[in-house]
């Protein structure tokens, strides 16, 4: 069997500052090729800058196959960054949930969500208010690990991992606000685990 597999967010999913090839949907599918699990190259529907609305739209006007084996959401920093009411991503970051659901063919157990980065702690934010972002950015996650599991959808954490990073200098990319392919290696490793629990079950 050739899996399928959907990525769907915004720069955290396309790889923003590293090559294609390093970002972490790309480096999920070598792993489990390395595991001897068949699967084509990731579909991805992800742009830089992109808030859930926006995402919600591009989906809209997307024509996909009929569905896919995995699916992977990681959206909402943009949201925070741009200072969107937290409710709103909430309903949106729900419909979005209910998308990728249904992209699975309605399986849920293969709709993975990876938690929100912290770009407070990167050289970007040197001016920002680090402690204002780290509890909005939490307040995000913790909306993203409710829903989720509230649908049966696999959540999983990166983003304390990638706050312990922050003084590792290859782990930021030369934007000096994206993770490097180092870190987008250690998201890649979760996700790949994580799909191949379920594919072994």
């Amino acid at each position: 069997m050739n899996y399928s597999y959907l990525a769907l967010g915004d720069s955290y999913t396309i790889g923003e500052a590293v090559l294609l090839s390093e970002s972490f949907p790309y480096q999920t599918v070598q792993l489990l090729r390395s595991k001897n699990i068949q699967i084509s190259a990731p579909e991805i529907i992800a742009k830089t800058g992109w808030t859930t609305d926006e995402l919600i739209d591009a989906i809209s006007a997307t024509n996909f196959l009929k569905n896919y084996d995995f699916v992977s959401l990681l959206i909402g920093v943009n949201n925070q960054y741009r200072e969107r009411d937290i409710n709103e991503f909430k309903n949106e970051f729900e419909l979005l949930i209910k998308k990728a659901i249904k992209l699975a063919d309605d399986k849920a157990k293969w709709v993975f969500v990876l938690s929100i980065p912290d770009w407070g702690i990167t050289p970007f934010a040197v001016d920002r208010d680090h402690q204002k972002i780290a509890a909005e950015i939490d307040a995000y996650n913790q909306i993203c690990k409710i829903i989720s599991e509230k649908y049966n959808c696999v959540f999983i954490e990166i983003t304390q991992g990638q706050r312990e990073d922050n003084t590792f200098d290859n782990m930021i990319a030369t934007d000096g606000l994206h993770p490097s392919a180092a870190e987008y290696s250690k998201w890649a490793n979760k996700l790949a685990d994580a799909i191949a629990a379920g594919c072994s079950v």
